[in-house]
Formats: structure tokens, C-alpha cells, sequence
């Protein structure tokens, strides 16, 4: 099972819409190469390595003819969109490959050849000389062992160190990746750590053997990006102490720019360009690279002019006031429930034509909001408005009437899909539940539908399966608009798409929006698409809205403390630009406990005791456009700071 599920990932190669602008490969010879950062011995060389995989088709090629010189002690980053042919490369440098691959080439670490080396020569290697951190830990961690023990277990199996020694060698490495109370926790189990703590367990498992290479594949991508700064600042300075190699995957080029010494770009199996990162950044040859590049959305850009708002007066497309959505939350077997607020008391309008932007981490109830806001999660307190018509106390029937007004784009188009009807029946489904809409009615609206979102109406008869992730967005957002609903709610829309694709989406919903008019509230945990689609901004922090106001206000001068800390940990896909010194340390406080006062004073370089943790902010205009929730609004300190 586990070879079929690597084999599909790994033959994955995205398929591009007729629009897409991605430049063809170039051959082999062509690769276009700049200097390295400086000269020095080579950690790791693959020369003209070439992986295909068997399959019932024929043999396919994943990676063809690929040269990649990693040099001791630097940080080497290696950079395409899915399908690149990057994870494939790291996995033959691990042995790690289905049966079903056929390997040919050079592997060399250390001078030593890793390509039909023996099974033992392998296991010597791998954990041991080179470790690796995979993108998710919860899937790479075991469930039922403590965090400790499968730390123990890393060090046994590479190391043979007596089981004496272990446990508090293990408290120390959760302590070195910065893991608090680390002699209590190293007993805990995985589903006890938040996701920047599992990240953080998976980096000690993999320091755990003393390996002199680190291999991370989108160790950051999963995650918030004030954490993601804090992992990357972790690994930076864990490797320079210990004078490690650093090999790191990754599709995102703001991350790459951050950390790296030497960049490798892939496209379709092959590279097709190398150099030094400030090279690479500064003057890119290949036009693949250009292209990367230019579609990356940046906080430092120009504003993009957007569609013009609806100017009119008129009744509000959404009209939120006081809503508090809140779970009953068992305590134990032999103790009462506790009242757990994901949202509370948060009040928002969006108006006719406009785009909001939802912003926040994890667990700040941003996708809670939008559900209750359909229908699809019971209010507690509070009203919600679509068009004017009240959504709690709209009865069943009013209620499905209210829905085809406000329609939802899903963060992952294949699990929102049905993959045994065709895209014609998926984009014209809502017209048969709702409208009873005749088979010729619905194809030729689904044609229409197509068209609209700059699809082949030939792709109708195709499924989910043979679309691209692009495409089947597309699909995703043409299902939505069947209806002509005066509202789309779009939950991270683009976070599963590659940066080019990303560029596309956004481009399609401001189009639609200036064309169709509808109103937009786009979920998101990327600033930077935000800022690249948004007329306003709303940002949440555990549950409650501490910033709102319009796009120019937020990005040009935040106010909040919070808002300010998310700004600064975007990666800016820039090297001459790195990360300021103090990242947001910390998670965010779990909703079954907030902290009293200001939710945020925990964690809020600015908070002073006694009054941040005593008084609760409410939101407060600070302009006639922009509003802020913090007691110490408008102090000279804190402004300073903007």
C-alpha cells in the first residue's frame, strides 16, 4: 500500500492549464548555472541520476539526469512545484525508493556510493549519517509510544547507546529544540503536542543519532507561519552549532531565500538551474525560474488594484453581529462538560461586491466563522445576515434558500468531490437538487460554467482524478457559482496549490468578482494572498476579531501587537531581507482555557502585567476604517513600533 500511495505521489506531475504561462524544459545541457556561495568540499554529489518507476502503462521517468553538489556545512535548498521530481531525489539518496523504482546514476556521501550499495551499507547511512524531518510529524510519529521512547528507539537503532543514558539524553534534545519542561513532557504522547511541538519532537528524533547531514522535505509547510519562523530559526541555529549539512525541500521560494547558501531549481524531473541563492534571487537566467519568481505574492510588492467595491447604499451581502459559536467539551469520565468558545462575540460586515480577508492561526476559529455564517454550525448567541435575511431563524426550507445565496470553495477540491461522477456532473449538482434542471439544461450550463472559470468545456466528461490541482479548483469554484450565489466563502483556496497555480486562482476569483459582483470572504493563513486579493482585512486571535479595518491600514501600519508579529514572520522571498531577530515565540493557548484579559498578553512582547491580563479589549476605532481590540492602543510605545 505504502509503495502504490509514494508511487502516485511521485508520478504526479501537474498537468497545466492552456493559460498556465509555464515556460517548457529545457534539455539537460541547457541548465543554467551561477557561482556557488564559495568553494568547498562536497558532502553529498548525485551525478546523472535518473529514477523511473514500472507500471502498467510502461515506464515512467521522475528524475532524469540529475546533477545536485551539496557542499559540507552549508545549507542547500532544492526548489520546483509538485511534480518536480525533489522528494524523489532525497528518497534515492536515502534508499528509501519503492521495488518498483529503477535507479541508475551516482549517489556519493562522504566519497562513499550510496546507488546499489548493500541493504547494511544503507541502514549504516541513514538516521545515523544522514537524518531527515518529513512534513508531517503526526503522520511520521507513532501514536502509542511516548515521545521519549521513540526518541530512544532512534538512538538504539543508530547508536547502540545504553538504555540508561537514553531517557535523560532524550529530555536534553527536547530541551535543545526548545521544548519547555522537557524532562516532564519526554513521557507525553504525540497527540499532546501542538503541531509546532510535533515538528519539534521530529527534529530531536532526527539529531538524536548525531547525523552530520539533515534532510528536510517542506519541514515548514504545514505550518503556521509564526511558527514556521520559529522551526526556522531552530534548525539554522542547531546546524551552525553542530556544523551540520542542510538539505532543504521546499516548494515555497520566501522560506528558500531565508535559510539557503545554494539553490538547485527542478522542473518536470530535471534541474534547470543552479547557484548560489543571492544569484539566484537577484538575477535568475532560466525562464522557469523567472517564473517562479514572479508569481510569488510579497508583502514588500506594490498594492494590486482591485475591483471596485459596490459604492451604493444597500442591505450588506453579510451582516454579522455578536456571534458565539461554542462546544459542550467533556472534562473526563467522571466530571462535567466545560463550555469551550471557539468564536466569541464577533461582529463583521461585508458589503455587496467586496473582499474580506480572515486571518489567524490555527485554532483562531477562522473556518468556524465561515461555517456558522452558512448555516453549518449552531450559534450559541449572536445574528448573522445574508442579504438581509436572518440565518438562525430562517426555518429548513428558508434556510437551503439562504445557502444558494452564499456558496462554499473548499481548501482541498479532491476531498470535496464525489471522483465517480464527471466534472459536468459535479459543477451541475446543485442545479439538480435545487432547480430539477433538465440533463440538456445542465450540460449546457456547465459549458457555460467552464468557460467561465477559463476551463475546456471538453474537460466535462473527465473526473477529479485526471485533472490537475489547478483544474480542479477551477472546478471547485465553477460548482460554487452554478447557483449565482451573491457570496463565496473560500476557505484557504490556494494554500494546497503550487505558487504559479496560486497566481492563476487568485487572478480568477478578482476577475469573477469584477464581472459577477459577488462578495468574497477569503480564509487564508497566507498574508501575503491576502494582501493580493482584499479590500479589508480581519484578523483573529483564539476566537475573537483584535484587528479589522481596510487593506492599506492593515499591511501599511497594524496596530495590534499580534497583527505586527504575523506581518514580521512572512518570509519575504528576498535574501537580502531575512527574518528580524525576535520571532512570536510560543503557540497560541488552548480555547478550553484563554487566558483572562487579553487573550493575547501571553504571548504579546508589548503586554503589561496588570492591565493586559486584567481588562478585555474590545474593539475600538482608531481610524474611521480601521479598528482595533488592545488596551493599549494609541500609548507613544506601542505606535512607535508600527
Amino acid at each position: 500500500m505504502m509503495n502504490r500511495m509514494f508511487l502516485s505521489r511521485a508520478l504526479a506531475s501537474p498537468v497545466r492549464p492552456r493559460d498556465a504561462g509555464i515556460p517548457m524544459l529545457k534539455p539537460e545541457a541547457d541548465v543554467r548555472t551561477t557561482a556557488p556561495a564559495a568553494d568547498g568540499p562536497a558532502a553529498l554529489e548525485i551525478r546523472d541520476l535518473s529514477v523511473s518507476f514500472r507500471t502498467s502503462s510502461g515506464d515512467v521517468d521522475a528524475v532524469r539526469g540529475v546533477d545536485i553538489t551539496v557542499r559540507s556545512g552549508t545549507t542547500h535548498a532544492i526548489v520546483g512545484e509538485s511534480g518536480s521530481g525533489k522528494s524523489v531525489t532525497m528518497m534515492g539518496v536515502l534508499g528509501l525508493l519503492p521495488e518498483e523504482a529503477q535507479v541508475s546514476g551516482s549517489i556519493r556521501y562522504l566519497g562513499k556510493e550510496l546507488v546499489d550499495a548493500a541493504p547494511a551499507e544503507l541502514r549504516a547511512v541513514r538516521g545515523a549519517e544522514i537524518g531527515v524531518i518529513f512534513q508531517d510529524p503526526l503522520s511520521s510519529l507513532n501514536p502509542v509510544m511516548t515521545v521519549g521512547a521513540q526518541i530512544l528507539e532512534s538512538m538504539t537503532a543508530h547508536r547502540g547507546t545504553a538504555a540508561g543514558a537514553t531517557w535523560k539524553r532524550a529530555a536534553e534534545l527536547l530541551a535543545e529544540v526548545g521544548i519547555p519542561e522537557a524532562e516532564r513532557r519526554v513521557k507525553e504522547y504525540p497527540h499532546q503536542f501542538s503541531g509546532g511541538m510535533r515538528q519539534r519532537v521530529m527534529i530531536a528524533m532526527a539529531l538524536a543519532a548525531e547525523p552530520r547531514v539533515l534532510i528536510a522535505d517542506e519541514a515548514t509547510t504545514a505550518l503556521d507561519v509564526t511558527v514556521q519562523a520559529q522551526i526556522l530559526r531552530l534548525v539554522q541555529r542547531i546546524t551552525a552549532e553542530r556544523s551540520m549539512t542542510t538539505i532543504w525541500i521546499s516548494h515555497d521560494l520566501g522560506v528558500v531565500a531565508q535559510i539557503a547558501d545554494d539553490i538547485t531549481v527542478m522542473q518536470s524531473g530535471r534541474v534547470v538551474e543552479r547557484g548560489s541563492c543571492h544569484d539566484i534571487f537577484a538575477a535568475p537566467r532560466e525562464a522557469y525560474t523567472i517564473a517562479l519568481l514572479e508569481s510569488m505574492p510579497r508583502l514588500d510588492a506594490p498594492l494590486r488594484e482591485l475591483p471596485p467595491r459596490a459604492t451604493a447604499t444597500g442591505t450588506a451581502a453579510v451582516d454579522v453581529r455578536d456571534l458565539e459559536v461554542a462546544y459542550q467539551v467533556k472534562r473526563g469520565l467522571r466530571t462535567g462538560n466545560r463550555l469551550v468558545r471557539a468564536v466569541d462575540d464577533v461582529s463583521l460586515e461585508i458589503a455587496a461586491g467586496e473582499t474580506v480577508g480572515l486571518v489567524g492561526e490555527s485554532g483562531s476559529g477562522k473556518s468556524t466563522f465561515a461555517r456558522a455564517l452558512l448555516g453549518l454550525e449552531p450559534m450559541r448567541h449572536g445574528t448573522v445576515h445574508l442579504a438581509g435575511q436572518d440565518v438562525a431563524g430562517a426555518r429548513r426550507a428558508s434556510l437551503s434558500a439562504l445557502r444558494r445565496n452564499a456558496q462554499m470553495v473548499f481548501q482541498d477540491p479532491s476531498s470535496s468531490m464525489n471522483p465517480g461522477l464527471s466534472v459536468q456532473e459535479i459543477v451541475t449538482e446543485p442545479l439538480l437538487i435545487n432547480h430539477r434542471m433538465s440533463a440538456s439544461g445542465r450540460r449546457a450550463r456547465a459549458a457555460e460554467l467552464l468557460e467561465l472559470v477559463e476551463l475546456d468545456p471538453q474537460l466535462a466528461r473527465r473526473h477529479p482524478h485526471q485533472l490537475s490541482g489547478g483544474q480542479r479548483q477551477r472546478v471547485a469554484i465553477a460548482r460554487a457559482l452554478s447557483l449565482e450565489p451573491s457570496l463565496l466563502v473560500c476557505d484557504e483556496p490556494v494554500s494546497a496549490l503550487d505558487v504559479t497555480v496560486q497566481t492563476q486562482i487568485l487572478g480568477l476569483l478578482r476577475r469573477l468578482q469584477a464581472d459577477l459582483g459577488v462578495s468574497l470572504l477569503v480564509i487564508s493563513h497566507d498574508l501575503a494572498v491576502i494582501r493580493d486579493i482584499a479590500h479589508r482585512v480581519a484578523v483573529m486571535y483564539l476566537g475573537k476579531i483584535v484587528e479589522v479595518g481596510d487593506r492599506e491600514a492593515i499591511f501599511g501600519s497594524p496596530q495590534h501587537p499580534y497583527t505586527r508579529a504575523l506581518l514580521g514572520a512572512v518570509p519575504t522571498p528576498d535574501p537580502t531581507k531575512r527574518f528580524p531577530p525576535t520571532p512570536l515565540q510560543g503557540d497560541p493557548p488552548s480555547p478550553l482555557s484563554p487566558p483572562p484579559g487579553c487573550r493575547f498578553h501571553s504571548r504579546c512582547p508589548a503586554a503589561v502585567i496588570g492591565r493586559c491580563d486584567t481588562t478585555v479589549p474590545t474593539l475600538t476605532a482608531w481610524t474611521p476604517t480601521h479598528d482595533v481590540a488592545c488596551v493599549r492602543l494609541g500609548e507613544p510605545e506601542l505606535t512607535r513600533q508600527t
